[in-house]
């Protein structure tokens, strides 16, 4: 780092003004905010390297003139002095020439003839200059950092020839970093969406010796927890599955808490070995939370009230019925017929009873069926943990040069 200048984001700028808070939140309300006239920045605007062009809010031009101190062009930067990540940062876009930042926000408009800007957005998003602002931190509800704390952040500045190269090979080494992701991205979802087709092939040809009928006459829904006190001492001990433990598309379910039968045989939903779990409240039904409940303590597992418990009759292998109720469809229709209030909508009870299932007759083609769908779902979770493990290693990619760049090594 040869030649390179120690320098705080404050000094960077002409004027004390130039980094600059956004007004008290009393000064600038909800209640303010217009469909139309001078934009605001929004902490939900900032994206770490990036402006999120999503639900942009606006006041009067009156109210704009009011809180002018407190004002951007287009080309600033805006840091987020708020929430976590602490400090994430982008440039404003040339298509919002002016407007007001909001209580949380840190306007920064240095001196062009001394840093890059672009140079600075790169350098404010890496972990050198975010450590800065964590150290600093305050609030445990709402973690914030005071505008001062901003000012300080120490900058190691190169010439702004040398600023320019970095800025360069940077932005040519991240879009070549974004496309791979973008490819990575594309080959999870062709993945997922490759299973699912063939699931849904599956599940829709009905062949010869295929039945329809409907649910509660091949399964037995939510059956009595009367059941399990028949088996059992009060003393004895259970699987106990909350909700945050039912997995996502995930066949098999991971009992790993355990209660006494006495402490959940009351308000919690009764279930047995080789029961099909399946959540029914938003947003669990749509996520897709479903297995099947196997090697439970003693045989028997209580979890949340917001389960949906499918017990075959026999005329339905367990693993065919939770391939059918894991299909897009079920939740897609589900979703479409939920009741209840906002952010407790769940699908009833009578839906299900009533849906129709198609399945072969045959036990042993219902089983070959599964054989097949459990050798592809573990290709396809194979591919997955790849392409996760990608997406992972390449963002890793991105924190390395960044690390490199500034600390004059690229």
């Amino acid at each position: 780092m040869k030649n390179w200048q120690k320098k705080k984001l404050g000094e960077l700028s002409k004027k004390k003004d130039d980094v600059v808070s956004g007004p008290f939140g009393s000064n600038l309300k909800v209640s303010d905010y217009k469909n139309e006239g001078i934009p605001i920045l929004r902490l939900q605007n900032i994206g770490k390297g990036y402006f999120i062009d999503k639900d942009i809010k606006f006041i009067t031009e009156t109210k704009a003139e009011e809180l002018k101190y407190h004002s951007f062009l287009s080309g600033d930067i805006a840091l987020a002095k708020l929430g976590i990540p602490i400090g994430k940062t982008c440039i404003i876009p040339t298509y919002l020439k002016s407007g007001i930042i909001t209580a949380d926000i840190v306007r920064i408009r240095p001196d062009k003839n001394v840093v890059d800007y672009n140079f600075l957005e790169y350098y404010l998003n890496t972990d050198i200059s975010v450590r800065q602002l964590t150290g600093n931190i305050s609030g445990a509800t709402r973690p914030r950092v005071n505008l001062s704390d901003v000012r300080n952040i120490e900058i190691f500045l190169p010439a702004l020839p040398e600023q320019q190269r970095i800025v360069s090979i940077l932005d040519q080494t991240f879009a070549a970093i974004d496309k791979a992701k973008e490819n990575a991205q594309s080959n999870l979802q062709n993945a997922k969406e490759l299973f699912e087709s063939y699931l849904q092939g599956v599940i829709e040809k009905k062949g010869v010796g295929w039945e329809e009928e409907r649910f509660n006459l091949v399964c037995e829904l939510n059956p009595q927890k009367k059941e399990a006190r028949h088996k059992l001492k009060e003393t004895d001990m259970v699987t106990f599955l909350p909700m945050e433990d039912l997995g996502i598309l995930n066949k098999d379910i991971i009992g790993i808490k355990e209660r006494q039968l006495k402490d959940v045989s009351g308000s919690y939903t009764y279930f047995a070995d080789n029961d099909v779990l399946m959540a029914k409240i938003t947003p669990c039904f749509e996520n897709g939370k479903i297995g099947i409940a196997r090697n439970l303590i003693n045989g028997i597992g209580f979890g949340s009230s917001e389960y949906i418990v499918f017990r075959s009759k026999g005329y339905v292998e367990p693993d065919y019925l939770y391939y059918f109720l894991s299909r897009n469809q079920i939740r897609s229709i589900g979703s479409k017929l939920m009741s209840g209030a906002v952010g407790h909508k769940r699908v009833s009870k009578d839906w299900i009873d009533n849906y129709i299932i198609h399945f072969p007759t045959s036990i042993k083609e219902q089983k070959n069926l599964v054989s097949k769908l459990d050798a592809l779902s573990a290709e396809t979770k194979r591919l997955e943990a790849i392409y996760h493990q990608k997406l992972l290693d390449l963002e890793e990619l991105k924190k390395s040069v960044l690390q490199k760049a500034f600390n004059g090594e690229l």
